[in-house]
């Protein structure tokens, strides 16, 4: 019968939309810094700035790349630092490994070797969002190469609760599949706007952070993919990476917004500060979960004077 046809030629259509607007997103946001190869993955980072002082690598969180940063952070801390921003393994262009989950560990792994082979040594690690637990399994697993970690917004601990049900239909076989091929560069194309005001709330978005993020890139088939596993996973990682914070050797600068309801200080800078034993924390007052936007030149400064005066025994 002819109705059995529509299903099926709705999502052909949907899927070939899907190609066309993933491929003209990476065309107006082509990679803009360097493709390198660790363990036989591709890694897309920039490296900016000079080449005296304590380098900054900035990892960016969910739903999101290096363009972040590169909107926000990297301008004002290159004037003065050796500024490192990197994708993450699924994420803007860097590959993601297949098989098992790139977990922080795993990624904070492949992280240390990209950092080997470009030389940085002793870095300050600053992970936003999603990416605090990154620096946080860095500095359990490397202790010796860090000079320190700063958390913007960083997840730090095991939340109650799921994830929203989009990161959950990723999931499903199959389902999840064509899920992800047909609907969020169409259909879910359209909320992408209310998402990021949710994220900045109570803070106003800025009218070209859309623009230069490029944070539209989330949407593609991969990536969109492998954000939605990442945020479903991260929890559980947590609730074992969490227990081991008391180790934590080099010095930490957690950075929040009192008004976060994404990654709220409560539940992670707050728990981390009662374990870790090097750590101050910072409180803007009014701010939400995007703060290195908002706060960009407050943020870079405290991010160069932390740099400039951990020291070991310090804090």
């Amino acid at each position: 019968m002819p109705w059995l046809l529509i299903p099926p030629i709705l999502l052909a259509a949907l899927a070939a939309a899907t190609g066309l607007s993933a491929q003209r997103l990476e065309q107006r946001y082509p990679p803009i810094g360097t493709l390198a190869e660790i363990d036989a993955l591709r890694v897309h980072y920039t490296d900016t700035g000079p080449r005296t002082g304590t380098p900054i690598v900035l990892i960016h969180g969910a739903s999101t790349s290096l363009l972040d940063f590169h909107a926000s952070l990297v301008p004002p801390l290159a004037d003065q630092h050796r500024v490192v921003a990197v994708d993450r393994p699924g994420h803007g262009y860097s590959e993601r490994p297949v098989g098992d989950w790139p977990d922080p560990a795993r990624q904070a792994e492949l992280l240390h070797r990209l950092l080997g082979e470009l030389g940085v040594r002793r870095p300050v690690l600053v992970g936003h969002s999603w990416a605090g637990a990154v620096v946080l399994a860095y500095l359990l697993s490397y202790p010796d190469d860090a000079a320190g970690g700063v958390l913007l917004a960083g997840g730090s601990h095991p939340w109650e609760g799921g994830v929203a049900w989009y990161n959950d239909v990723a999931a499903v076989p199959l389902l999840g599949e064509v899920f992800a091929w047909t609907l969020p560069l169409t259909v879910g194309r359209l909320s992408v706007s209310s998402g990021i005001a949710a994220t900045f709330a109570p803070d106003p978005v800025p009218a070209d952070y859309r623009a230069r993020t490029g944070v539209e890139l989330t949407l593609r088939p991969r990536t969109f993919l492998a954000n939605a596993e990442d945020i479903r996973r991260l929890s559980p990682f947590l609730e074992g990476q969490s227990n081991h914070y008391g180790y934590l050797r080099e010095p930490l600068l957690l950075i929040t917004g009192d008004a976060d309801g994404v990654v709220p200080a409560w539940n992670h800078a707050e728990r981390l500060v009662r374990q870790a034993p090097r750590t101050e924390l910072v409180v803007l007052e009014g701010t939400g979960h995007a703060l290195h936007h908002v706060h960009s030149a407050r943020i870079a400064a405290l991010i160069s004077d932390f740099a400039a005066r951990i020291q070991p025994g310090d804090l």
